[in-house]
């Protein structure tokens, strides 16, 4: 067992691993490590712990449901993390809202993969402080140390799923989900390609690119997905949606991929998918609206019966 809790600044260093190094990735067998991305403060005085994942595979999924093998402590096991686990990086997938008198106290989360127990230790230590520059900068929307006066102004966008937030379906029935998205244009859309260039030469490689430059190197402009966040078993998404991990050489379908692009927003702002499932259990399906820097994003549940 080790002591995780990185900050999300050092998820960016897998990113710099010399070029055999990255070579050595796997397609299963390897651990999920919970992570600890840092701390924001709220108006009314209570604090938000921000937490992520690194799946150390490229292709293996978990689920891992709340209790023994994914927990929180002390206090509630449940504090709203997810129970399906994607390949690679995932930052900043959720935020545990902590009372203003927290001090120095921690709260850990636990994890077990394959056998192997790890943990995050989330704190309000001052060098783990994020605001929205800190998150745009880790996202991979502007180079670390960059100051741009219309990236401050950025705000994020506004998701509103249509509905209600809790839904009954039955196995083999497709439920229809819809949310209204807008944003403000800020950042201005950009093909994570144009982001990787040196001079009038495009760079596909992260390995060729200053870490003054980049972090995650992330494409920029409006996009949406519905992703699986909790429940039994992986549902059906048509049309198929943009995945919200981390992946530096995945073919066009990921945001990650190195010529990849946001697919053109609806004229009416309106996203539409539709989702079968076929084992009865209770969901959480998560709409998640992204700039390429800040995001939003909202859940719904849905109980699945015979």
């Amino acid at each position: 067992m080790t002591r995780t809790g990185f900050i999300c600044a050092a998820g960016a260093l897998l990113l710099w691993l010399p070029a055999g190094a990255q070579q050595l990735s796997y397609s299963k067998g390897q651990l999920v490590y919970p992570a600890f991305e840092g701390w924001e403060k709220n108006a009314d005085g209570t604090f938000n712990l921000l937490f992520g994942y690194m799946n150390e595979n490229w292709e293996e999924e978990f689920d891992l449901a709340v209790g023994a093998e994914n927990h929180f402590e002390p206090g509630a096991p449940d504090q709203g993390q997810p129970t399906h686990f994607f390949p690679r990086r995932n930052r900043f997938v959720f935020r545990v809202k902590v009372p203003a008198d927290f001090g120095e106290k921690e709260l850990v989360w636990t994890l077990v993969s394959h056998g192997k127990t790890e943990k995050a230790y989330g704190s309000l230590r001052q060098d783990y402080f994020v605001d929205n520059m800190v998150l745009t900068s880790e996202t991979g929307a502007i180079g670390a140390g960059v100051s741009n006066p219309e990236i401050r102004a950025n705000k994020p966008p506004v998701l509103e799923a249509a509905g209600d937030r809790n839904r009954t379906v039955k196995i083999g029935e497709t439920l229809t989900l819809s949310a209204h998205v807008t944003d403000d244009g800020v950042p201005k859309p950009r093909p994570r390609g144009a982001f990787l260039e040196r001079g009038n030469t495009q760079v596909n490689d992260l390995r060729l690119v200053p870490p003054r430059q980049v972090t995650v190197g992330s494409a920029t402009g409006l996009w949406v997905s519905c992703y699986f966040y909790r429940g039994p078993a992986v549902p059906a998404f048509t049309p198929p949606q943009p995945k919200t991990w981390e992946d530096t050489r995945a073919g066009a379908n990921s945001q990650w991929a190195p010529l990849w692009q946001p697919p053109p927003a609806p004229a009416d702002g309106k996203w539409t998918v539709a989702v079968s499932f076929d084992q009865p259990g209770v969901y959480v399906l998560r709409w998640h609206a992204s700039d390429g820097a800040l995001w939003a994003d909202e859940d719904i549940t849905v109980t699945v019966t015979r």
